[in-house]
């Protein structure tokens, strides 16, 4: 049976660029259309020519795509002038493009409040916009702005809305729950009544996540009959958010019900590449990644439970609905207090140790970790540390420094000017495995566990080449037990900002300097352990 095709179209550099805190640059969105491009997506959304500084140099030059069609956003004429002599719409028809879609309004409630005009005069700039487009030799499309309330409010307008589009020559019609307030039977009811009037091979949706429902309602519109999809990737928005591209392939090409019944431009091979894709752009936002995100987060296939954990390794599908590596993602058997030997002997194989399952020091390492797990250790959210304490329980982590001391002062005083400042600083003194001097560093910071970060990194001799790209990105604090002598665990992520690896260490004490002093210091052995480098004694 021929599959029906599906078209999707991403509007992360345009609509995601709306997102609170979120601010590309040109080369920021050249990387993540080139992404996208790699990825198979149909419909790349560059911006708003015009609008801005950036958007305008993006589409100032020719730039070609192996698979997408690099599309423009605008507006609509205004009332009262034509498409020739409107800048804003002449803005976007001078911009190196495949396609342009044009935003319009198709509830009368916006056309009279918003715009001001009269409802005719609306339907005359959408068609004049359309044929303009069309014109300039563009593929056409038309954004219907709130056009689920609109056909709530006014379902004769809001429909009249599309058809004027697709009679003026527009691809597509793109269905917008701008608000974000439709539930999924609203989408079907409503879609599968818009299709018997206007073909859904010309229809597309664009939905919002304000009640959760973005994926959901766009799975809703797809099964009542449109096939163009608009989202954005790992969901980024306005407000809560857009559909979210990264959730929505997979689903349609690894479940039955979509994959045999539709096909789309992204192949089972750059598929492995969408975990790749999400994680590009938390890059360039200098964000974490989303460790809960579905298919491509880093607990998507976790499991904590031993129980789990021993099926898992006997057939995988006993707790997968999908094969993480479909989506370029990877199994984690989790190490915690509900572990057993089958997380452990997991993790360690993850980390390039093999050992038998009757190998006592497993029962040894199994032992350790639910009695630091007792005392409040998370080693399932902190995989560098745990590595180093299986690695150190065998014997094969070399001592590489030891802290004989540290010091820290929190000084609150106001300064020359008068202005109230809270300054931190730092002292460590380090003995090097084979050294015979001390390490003694110094260093401020705007905070004491800033400052301690400073100045364990300052100067580490013979080491400090393995961790001058180190820096600490992200810093979490947790209370485990109530009063003033609580105790704390620490987790702290690191990042090497030469590779872009990132590794997350833990530390626990009733004080939280120490605790945090704790797992940086696993940090650094981490990083040295990794980099392969060496000492002369070997951890017991």
């Amino acid at each position: 049976m021929t599959r029906e095709r599906l078209y999707l179209f991403d509007t992360t550099l345009r609509d995601g660029a709306q997102t609170n805190g979120v601010d590309f640059s040109v080369e920021d969105k050249i990387l993540i259309a080139r992404t996208l491009d790699e990825l198979g997506l149909d419909y790349i959304e560059g911006g708003f020519p015009g609008a801005n500084a950036t958007d305008t140099k993006f589409f100032s030059k020719e730039r070609t795509y192996q698979n997408a069609r690099f599309t423009a956003f605008g507006m609509t004429k205004r009332a009262g002038r034509s498409a020739s002599n409107d800048p804003g719409l002449q803005g976007v028809l001078q911009a190196h493009c495949d396609a342009v879609c044009l935003v319009a309004k198709s509830w009368d409630f916006h056309v009279r409040v918003a715009l001001g005009i009269e409802n005719e005069e609306n339907i005359e700039s959408i068609r004049d916009s359309v044929k303009a487009v069309v014109a300039s030799e563009r593929e056409a499309m038309i954004d219907c702005e709130h056009f689920f309330d609109g056909y709530k409010a006014n379902p004769e307008y809001a429909v009249r809305c599309v058809k004027t589009a697709l009679e003026a020559g527009a691809r597509w019609a793109v269905l917008c729950d701008t608000n974000g307030g439709t539930l999924p039977d609203e989408i079907t009811d409503i879609v599968t009544a818009l299709t018997r009037d206007v073909p859904g091979a010309n229809l597309g949706i664009h939905t919002h996540n304000d009640t959760e429902n973005a994926v959901a309602n766009t799975f809703a519109a797809v099964r009542a009959g449109v096939r163009q999809i608009q989202g954005t990737i790992n969901g980024i928005g306005e407000r809560c958010g857009n559909a979210n591209l990264i959730s929505i392939i997979p689903t349609l090409m690894l479940k039955s019900e979509y994959a045999d019944r539709f096909s789309i431009g992204v192949t089972p091979e750059r598929l492995t590449k969408i975990s790749h894709a999400s994680r590009v752009l938390d890059e360039i936002l200098n964000r974490a990644p989303l460790r809960q995100a579905p298919y491509v987060g880093e607990s998507a296939f976790a499991t904590k439970a031993g129980i789990h954990a021993s099926a898992i390794i006997k057939n995988p599908e006993t707790y997968e609905h999908v094969d993480p590596a479909a989506v370029g993602n990877k199994r984690r058997l989790l190490v915690g207090d509900q572990a057993g030997k089958s997380n452990i002997l997991s993790a360690l194989t993850d980390i390039g140790i093999t050992i038998e399952k009757g190998d006592p020091r497993l029962d040894r390492i199994l032992e350790e970790v639910k009695a630091r797990e007792a005392a409040g250790y998370a080693y399932e959210a902190a995989e560098a540390s745990f590595e180093l304490l299986a690695r150190r329980l065998m014997g094969d982590v070399p001592q590489y420094f030891s802290v004989d001391s540290y010091r820290v002062l929190v000084e609150r005083r106001y300064d020359a000017n008068g202005d109230l400042k809270t300054i931190s600083e730092a002292t460590v003194k380090v003995s090097l495995d084979g050294a015979d001097e001390q390490f003694w560093s110094v260093a401020e910071g705007n905070g004491p566990v800033n400052a301690l970060d400073g100045a364990l990194r300052k100067d580490l001799g013979r080491y400090q080449d393995h961790i001058r790209d180190i820096e600490l990105v992200d810093y979490k604090v947790r209370i485990l037990t109530g009063g003033t002598e609580a105790v704390t665990r620490v987790l702290v992520e690191t990042r090497d900002t030469a590779t872009r690896e990132r590794w997350f260490t833990v530390g626990v004490s009733p004080n939280i300097v120490d605790a945090s002093f704790e797992a940086l210091i696993d940090s650094i052995n981490y990083k040295l352990m990794k980099d392969g480098a060496t000492a002369g004694t070997v951890a017991a």
